[in-house]
């Protein structure tokens, strides 16, 4: 399991940018991202390579962040591949609110971040069902 940051914005231009100007120049490097938005706020889901100093960085700055815990899987990059993952959740009821790409590779399978309802069931469900799970190794990939 991985660590995720999800910072609220103020829905207005610049503030992304300005998010991902902090980070770099810190040199913390966003791994995945994800936002979400709604009239008023931005809901910047990330994974960086150092989530912890990624997060005293933005509480510093005054963000408001959050943080849980999220799954990185493999997924076979061809048409229906996505399958693989999320059939073996369905079949054991549970939830994924969310799912975004990570942006690198470690072979030729894509890798997507995972929000689910039961983070440790679906983790055992995904190795049961031969789904590569990364550990910490995913911040250097």
């Amino acid at each position: 399991m991985l660590k995720q940051i999800s910072v609220v914005l103020k829905n207005v231009p610049g503030q992304l940018a300005d998010l991902s100007v902090l980070l770099g120049k810190e040199g913390v490097n966003i791994r995945a991202i994800s936002v979400a938005d709604t009239s008023e706020v931005s809901t910047v889901r990330i994974v960086v390579d150092e989530p912890a100093k990624a997060l005293n960085i933005l509480k510093g700055h005054k963000f408001q962040v959050y943080e849980n815990e999220v799954l990185a899987v493999e997924t076979p990059d061809h048409p229906g591949g996505l399958t693989a993952v999320v059939k073996p959740l369905k079949e054991a009821k549970i939830n994924v609110h969310y799912l975004y790409p990570f942006l690198g590779r470690a072979s030729d399978q894509a890798i997507v971040i995972l929000g689910v309802d039961k983070i440790k069931e679906a983790e055992k469900v995904l190795k049961r069902n031969w789904v590569h799970t990364f550990g910490k190794e995913i911040y250097n990939l």
